[in-house]
């Protein structure tokens, strides 16, 4: 499956789109007040067919006519979704996991409705798609590959609206030399790698925290619920959302780059909570969960394998020539040291790099072995 994304062009006839949104969060809504009076009386979780059974005879009713707004199909993706959270909510329950149940939302923040085999038509050579018998003109920035199986219409904070195409496509494996690389991250540097093909760390947040910083005082000044402070905070969505578009942009090169040379990644598992508690600003400018993600996808692309070694290995502690832990590394201010038994000299993030990608290599298709057990990787 791949994902097209395509921006609509401002029109006046967007409104359209916005108001079968808003009557899509309008349905959501009802649902979940329907699920928790359904529990309330009966003690038990409301069946996804009897709700659409139920929404079905709902339409015909004038008070609910809002409901015609939008393709039935999109209506049964409400109540899959509905379905879904519950179901996290019920698996969570029984793992003890951190999980509610779905709640209301505000509909002005709903965001989505999806259309699957039927409401839409897509001329692509025109950059025209039809939803609910409306024509909108979308920017037509590459060929759509594939047979369409989902097509998502969705809006931003800023009010812009995008539709999002699920594809049907064969993936094609690349052909690369076979090469493993092994890979730190870090805050001075993005990656730090095991062949010294480094990869900087561009803090696109911090290159834009003075105009972020003046749309946020510009906002300040406003009065509430005026025209003018609605202004205001699209600027600053706006100037957020380029943040977002230049950090997206570096990912998915960076990883595609990677994904394209190399056969074999080597990873830490990281601990991001724990790492936001530190360096709260920088994680989240750096964001190396989204990356990650991002990684697998474009591994999962290329039939390029991804290895993640255990985040309570001391990679940066171990001498990668002859296995000796130096505890004084753990200090997070030892940036270089000499290893005392062999007496070779490491960079704490290149030494790192090396030991992740050696037991990574040394544990495909078996357990990990550490050096402090084997007596070097």
């Amino acid at each position: 499956m791949k994902t097209f994304c395509f921006k609509l062009y401002n029109s006046k006839r967007n409104k359209i789109l916005h108001k079968q949104i808003n009557a899509a969060g309008l349905i959501y809504n009802h649902c979940i007040a329907l699920h928790k009076r359904y529990y309330r009386l009966y003690k038990k979780h409301l069946n996804k067919n009897q709700l659409q059974k139920h929404l079905v005879k709902l339409k015909k009713c004038e008070k609910f006519s809002y409901m015609r707004e939008i393709n039935s199909q999109a209506v049964q993706d409400i109540t899959d979704r509905i379905e879904r959270a519950y179901n996290l909510f019920f698996q969570g329950l029984k793992t003890k996991g951190k999980v509610s149940p779905p709640k209301f939302k505000k509909v002005k923040h709903y965001k989505s409705f999806m259309l699957k085999q039927s409401g839409y038509k897509l001329d692509e050579t025109a950059g025209i798609i039809k939803i609910n018998k409306k024509y909108y003109k979308y920017f037509k920035s590459r060929n759509i590959e594939g047979k369409i199986k989902t097509v998502t219409i969705k809006r931003d904070s800023l009010g812009d609206i995008y539709i999002y195409l699920v594809c049907d496509v064969k993936q094609k494996v690349i052909t690369r030399t076979g090469k493993s690389v092994g890979y730190d991250f870090g805050l001075k540097k993005f990656l730090t790698a095991s062949d010294n093909e480094d990869i900087g760390s561009p803090l696109f947040f911090m290159q834009n925290i003075k105009l972020i910083r003046n749309k946020n005082k510009n906002l300040s000044r406003k009065q509430k619920d005026s025209n003018n402070r609605r202004r205001a905070r699209l600027e600053l969505a706006r100037a957020y959302k380029k943040v977002h578009n230049q950090r997206k942009d570096f990912h998915f090169k960076a990883a595609l780059k990677i994904c394209r040379e190399y056969a074999l990644i080597c990873l830490e598992d990281l601990n991001i909570k724990a790492m936001q508690r530190h360096w709260g600003r920088k994680i989240n400018d750096l964001c190396f969960y989204n990356f990650v993600q991002i990684l697998k996808y474009q591994a999962s692309k290329t039939g390029t394998r991804i290895i993640f070694i255990d985040r309570y290995f001391a990679s940066s502690q171990i001498c990668s020539v002859c296995g000796y832990k130096n505890p004084e590394v753990k200090n997070l201010n030892v940036r270089e040291w000499t290893c005392p038994k062999c007496g070779k000299f490491h960079d704490r993030d290149r030494n790192a790099a090396t030991n992740i990608l050696m037991v990574g290599t040394s544990t495909i298709g078996g357990e990990l072995i550490r050096p402090e057990q084997s007596g070097k990787v």
